[in-house]
């Protein structure tokens, strides 16, 4: 059986501005645990991310495809870091 796969989206504050970052993975709490930690990708390490969207797929080729669309669909992601960004507003 084909364990689940998640794609996901993490936000984080970068100065005045949100910066976004899109993954793929199996254990969405283990991978930001490693990404804050340092031990994720060389454009996560320094910050302080938290997961903005979560999709979930039943195989890892359908995950990395939509992966690789959202890396590409700024449109969406700058609507997450804009909700981010207002709700750090909030705070």
């Amino acid at each position: 059986m084909a364990t689940a796969t998640y794609v996901y989206v993490l936000g984080c504050h970068d100065g005045a501005r949100v910066r976004t970052y899109v993954g793929w993975t199996v254990d969405v709490k283990q991978r930001l645990a490693r990404h804050n930690a340092g031990l994720g990708a060389k454009s996560t390490r320094g910050r302080a991310w938290r997961v903005l969207h979560v999709e979930t797929f039943k195989t890892r080729p359908e995950a990395m495809r939509r992966e690789w669309r959202l890396k590409r669909d700024r449109p969406f992601r700058a609507a997450l870091a804009a909700a981010m960004a207002a709700e750090g507003a909030r705070r």
